[in-house]
């Protein structure tokens, strides 16, 4: 089991006294950590109008992500396509390909990653029934890649790059059966979120969609990445120490507050200003911590429990030092390309 492949999400998250610059910056060493130690992919997420996340553009980020890796696939975990016209989504992402080829990965997504005002000035409609679109855009999209399971109107498919050597790889992500049945019936790799652990459930979830599955020309048999967040550390006292900033941002994401990253030293400030005290002391700040063989451990059940191919690693920390050495702890007591594993994607 330790050779299920391990790769790394991330937010670029922006913690106190940072700027977009700074936390922009962190995201790239951190890239180059997961490259340099052999991880398989790292992807970065949209989110909008929010203070403590500058991955805005991911197709943006992920252009400069390239320059400064030299193996890892890139990615998108994921785009929000009910936020975006499709043949735009699909340009942005063959001029990746053709950049870095057969490094990238296209992750879609149905939640607009943001709230109704903002969703509103991206240019799309916020109504039920755009949601309700989705997975005709999704089809759409497929389309403009040269799915030959689509016919072009007209008998002309759109370019969506002069000549297409190769072409990124389609993944859906979600967090419920929808996104997991999507992906079986479109015959597409599929990516949980079980990292917000917010009572998901990632084995059902795992079981739909191969329930679904039907073999498309991408993928000849299903294809289940898994996501948690986690970290190491050499004591529990470090450890909780180092999750604190992880448990706040938690707590504000469920209650609608907006903040930025805080450091370590000021949660306990945080913890004594809250009215909900309860409410916070049962958030998690990671869902596996500990040492790098105990996280390893955790990260083997997981991949146990819901027959994952592969687990991608997320978490918030204050300093991208502790994510860098979670990754550097991790490959010493693993091999994070998962090589020897059964792989289709």
């Amino acid at each position: 089991m330790s050779a299920v492949p391990l790769s790394v999400l991330d937010l670029a998250t922006v913690s106190t006294g940072q700027d977009s610059a700074a936390a922009l910056a962190a995201s790239i060493r951190l890239a180059r950590a997961a490259d340099e130690h052999g991880y398989r992919r790292f992807w970065v997420a949209e989110h909008h109008n929010t203070v403590s996340v500058a991955s805005t553009a991911p197709a943006v980020l992920l252009g400069a992500i390239g320059a400064a890796t030299e193996r890892i696939r890139l990615g998108s975990g994921g785009v929000m396509l009910p936020n975006h016209v499709p043949y735009v989504v699909a340009e942005q992402f063959a001029l990746l390909d053709a950049l870095y080829p057969g490094r990238i990965d296209l992750g879609l997504g149905r939640a607009p990653g943001t709230d109704p005002l903002t969703a509103a000035a991206l240019r799309r409609d916020t109504s039920q029934q755009a949601v309700d679109e989705f997975p005709a855009d999704v089809v759409e999209l497929l389309g403009l890649f040269g799915d030959p399971r689509t016919a072009p109107a007209g008998g002309r498919r759109l370019l969506v790059t002069p000549d297409q050597a190769t072409r990124p790889e389609i993944w859906m992500l979600g967090s419920s059966l929808f996104g997991a049945e999507l992906a079986g019936r479109l015959g597409l790799p599929y990516s949980y979120a079980n990292h917000f652990g917010m009572n998901g459930d990632p084995v059902g979830a795992a079981e739909h969609y191969r329930r679904h599955f039907e073999p498309s020309p991408a993928l000849a048999e299903p294809y289940f990445m898994v996501s948690v967040s986690a970290l190491t550390g050499p004591d529990p006292e470090t450890v909780s120490y180092l999750s604190g900033p992880a448990k706040v941002m938690r707590h504000q994401i469920f209650t609608g507050a907006r903040g930025k990253v805080i450091a370590p030293d000021e949660v306990a400030a945080y913890a004594d200003r809250v009215a909900d005290r309860g409410l916070f002391d049962a958030m998690a700040g990671f869902q596996l911590a500990g040492s790098a063989e105990v996280v390893s451990a955790g990260i083997d059940e997981l991949a146990a429990r819901t027959g994952a191919d592969e687990v991608l690693l997320a978490g918030t920390t204050f300093d991208v030092e502790d994510r860098i050495r979670t990754l550097r702890e991790l490959a010493a007591v693993r091999d994070p390309s998962g090589a020897g594993a059964d792989s289709d994607a």
